[in-house]
């Protein structure tokens, strides 16, 4: 009995190894969607700057504009764990982000539900890797995983004081002049991006 569940284990792992080297494994699809999730992402934060950016709140602007660097940078991350691991990748387009506010505290609370939302396509991302008993991605989606911890922290900080600020925007513009909400500085763990991180 012992000897037919090793065989079956070893069949398994045959088959996952298949799958990761041909490039269709549904870690690797789900890892090339994640390009197009991180560039939606970077592309509603430069929205979010531009409507703070437009509303003279300048430490708001600069904190989304850095935000959407940030997501760009991940998704040059992935396509470069794709390339360096001969794995096709296509740079999807991304949707239109919505642009129409009726108050900042209303992009804040978009930015954190965009930033649970991508922790959810992480986890989903580290748990096929795993069932896929593909370790390679399993480890590069640890520092992704560490990488959401702050990204939601960071941003669930910013909603709070937006809401103690109660409408005073000199308030959080303060906040943000004084702290580094989100701003931990250069990981020297991090992936390399696919030509370098901006």
């Amino acid at each position: 009995m012992q000897i037919t569940a090793f065989w079956v284990n070893v069949l398994l792992m045959a088959s996952n190894v298949k799958k990761i080297l041909s490039g269709k494994s549904n870690f690797h699809e789900l890892l090339r969607a994640q390009i197009g999730n991180e560039f939606s992402a970077s592309q509603q934060y430069i929205a979010l700057a531009v409507w703070f950016d437009n509303e003279d709140l300048p430490r708001l602007a600069s904190h989304f504009y850095k935000q959407a660097l940030e997501e760009r940078n991940h998704a040059m991350m992935i396509v470069k764990f794709l390339m360096d691991n001969d794995i096709a990748v296509a740079i999807p387009g991304v949707e239109t982000p919505i642009n129409d506010f009726k108050s900042p505290r209303e992009l804040v609370a978009l930015a954190l539900s965009q930033e649970q939302q991508v922790t959810d396509q992480i986890i989903a991302l580290a748990k096929a890797a795993r069932e896929e008993s593909d370790y390679i991605g399993e480890q590069f989606m640890q520092w992704f995983l560490k990488e959401q911890v702050e990204e939601v922290s960071s941003m669930k900080t910013l909603l709070t004081i937006m809401d103690r600020a109660d409408g005073n925007m000199f308030y959080v513009e303060t906040f943000l002049t004084r702290e580094s909400v989100g701003d931990e500085g250069g990981d020297s763990s991090a992936p390399t991006a696919a030509g370098g991180t901006i």
